[in-house]
């Protein structure tokens, strides 16, 4: 059973910073794309960073130079560092990996349970 499980939101003040960690466990095999999207009260989920196996990575427009994803293959880890919060940061961040399975042996998309991230003014 594979799983993605996140770590490290919570409540800070604007101009502050959080990092968000994401573990991925169970029989796999490969990672291929890693990513984080998030979900504000009222709006669609919109994908905020993704991280290739071979480490390409793009940002969404609104978090660019404040945000910054890495992963750790070996580890099966993706992490999101967000400096220079803003309160429209504030939204549920979600995990998101495509991942291939040692049993059966196919690529599907995973999603973590989320973890709030709450930036006040």
């Amino acid at each position: 059973q594979v799983q993605l499980v996140e770590s490290g939101g919570g409540f800070v003040q604007a101009g502050g910073s959080l990092r968000l960690s994401c573990a991925a466990s169970g029989s796999i095999l490969s990672i291929e794309t890693m990513a984080w999207y998030r979900a504000a009260s009222g709006k669609q989920r919109e994908l905020v960073a993704s991280i290739s196996r071979g480490g390409s990575i793009n940002y969404a427009d609104s978090v660019k130079g404040r945000f910054t994803i890495s992963r750790d293959n070996a580890r099966n880890m993706v992490d999101l560092q967000m400096n220079s919060l803003e309160p429209e940061d504030t939204a549920i961040y979600y995990c998101n990996a495509d991942i291939r399975a040692t049993m059966p042996s196919v690529l599907r998309n995973y999603w973590g349970q989320g973890t709030q991230v709450t930036v006040s003014s």
